[in-house]
């Protein structure tokens, strides 16, 4: 189901005041403590998660909002039984915000039936906005002018631009991007990837390590809006809130489709430990 021009530039101003609100800690000096996973947090994180999810009730009282700062608060029974929900997450990349690079982003997707229907990742830090609907299109939007994405095929004979670390890599993603051949390794934090991957910048996006599905849901759904595509190994589409875990299996984003991908995730398969079980 679409959603209308109203919801739509509702969720962008949410995104924004999301991103003033990360900026106003971010100019500062914060804390960082530890989630039980070991993963960081800071007083950023918890001011846009409460932002976005007050403003999202607010704008569409009928949707449940799961956010991953309150993801655990929620029985898994009551959230599978979600067809529609909003995915958030506030800061994706607290990493990268407490590096202080610029690198974090504000996800928030729109799941209907397990698809990513609709997704915004806003960047506080230059204030670049993404948004983008499969089959509908996507666009970014920096201060008062837009402009529509659209991945184009990937020029022969020119190195894939791949977003991956020549010097951090596990078994798998060596075997990968060894069958790339000759690569131009970019390296970016956050889901700000899937927005590069749509604008045309990067070719290509493996990632065998863990991710949740706040992760990519937004990102997805701008990446499939711009003409990309996002699969696990075995080619399926992502889909969200269809399983007891929030856990996203391994997968390879693309902005041309017509690449490859089936030949590298064999190689990737045999050179590492086999397939991730989404």
């Amino acid at each position: 189901m679409p959603v209308s021009e109203a919801v739509r530039e509702g969720v962008i101003d949410i995104a924004r005041q999301a991103a003033a609100a990360i900026l106003d800690v971010y100019g500062g000096v914060f804390e960082v403590e530890c989630k039980d996973d070991a993963s960081p947090v800071t007083a950023a994180d918890m001011a846009a998660h409460h932002v976005i999810v007050d403003g999202l009730r607010a704008l569409t009282p009928d949707i449940p909002v799961l956010s991953e700062e309150c993801a655990d608060a929620v029985a898994v029974a009551e959230r599978l039984s979600w067809r529609r929900m909003w995915l958030v997450d506030p800061l994706d990349g607290t990493r990268e915000f407490v590096k202080r690079n610029g690198e974090f982003s504000v996800n928030i997707a729109l799941i209907d039936d397990g698809v990513a229907t609709f997704g915004v990742i806003q960047q506080p830090v230059t204030g670049a906005l993404w948004f983008g609907a499969p089959g509908r299109g996507a666009w970014m939007r920096e201060g008062t002018s837009e402009r529509p994405l659209r991945t184009g095929r990937t020029t022969p004979g020119r190195p894939l631009r791949v977003a991956a670390s020549r010097s951090h890599r596990d078994a798998r993603t060596g075997a990968l991007m060894e069958r790339l051949g000759v690569i131009d390794p970019v390296a970016l934090g956050s889901s700000l990837k899937f927005c590069w991957l749509a604008e045309g910048r990067l070719d290509v996006y493996p990632r065998f390590g863990p991710t949740s599905e706040w992760d990519t849901a937004a990102g997805q759904a701008i990446l499939e809006g711009a003409g990309g595509l996002l699969v696990d190994p075995r080619g399926r589409p992502f889909r969200y809130n269809q399983r007891q875990t929030l856990l996203n299996g391994a997968f390879i984003a693309l902005g041309d489709p017509s690449l490859p991908w089936r030949d590298w995730i064999t190689a990737a398969n045999a050179g590492g430990q086999g397939e991730s079980s989404p």
